[in-house]
């Protein structure tokens, strides 16, 4: 996702620049902003309250799979040290009980953090309507102020004047070339 409001960043930027050096020099000026988002975000009470939901979140995934980690630690080390005396059925009943632990482990730890996985959704939950948010004050601020272009510095939200969007002409000249 970063890699996508990156490469849109870029391209917001090649069009700008290419539309400033396509114009003629009596050409009117374009109105040109930038925001500081992060300033933006811890000035935000609603960031501010779904972060620190996040942390709490966070903080009770990595406590349950710390806890998760010991109790399979106990079990090896138990393990362990009984193994030279237990027969042969109880070592495997061991294993099997190790392996079981493990899986939980591995299973729960894929369920939070895995692809699509609950800290991933959570997360779109809880900031992507504030980011929704932050992009549509921008884009009102940019039509109100009569800015052509506002760019962020860190996260890619922003507002470009739809009379700069050169993607028809891409994709034309694309399928141009590669007939």
């Amino acid at each position: 996702m970063k890699r996508t409001k990156m490469m849109l960043f870029l391209l917001a930027i090649g069009a700008v620049m290419l539309s400033i050096s396509a114009q003629p020099t009596s050409a009117q000026t374009m109105k040109i902003g930038f925001v500081r988002d992060e300033l933006i975000k811890k000035g935000y009470p609603q960031w501010v309250k779904a972060e620190e939901q996040w942390r709490a979140e966070t903080k009770a995934w990595e406590d349950e799979a710390l806890a998760k980690q010991d109790e399979l630690q106990v079990l090896k080390d138990e393990y362990e040290k009984q193994r030279l005396i237990l027969s042969d059925e109880k070592k495997r009943e061991k294993e099997a009980a190790l392996r079981a632990k493990e899986e939980g482990l591995d299973a729960f730890t894929r369920q939070i953090y895995g692809p699509n996985g609950t800290a991933e959704r959570k997360h779109a939950q809880l900031l992507d309507p504030l980011l929704e948010s932050i992009s549509n004050a921008i884009e009102a601020v940019a039509i109100e102020g009569g800015y052509d272009v506002i760019f962020t510095l860190q996260s890619g939200l922003g507002y470009i004047k739809e009379v700069y969007d050169i993607t028809d002409k891409v994709v034309k000249h694309l399928e141009e070339t590669t007939e």
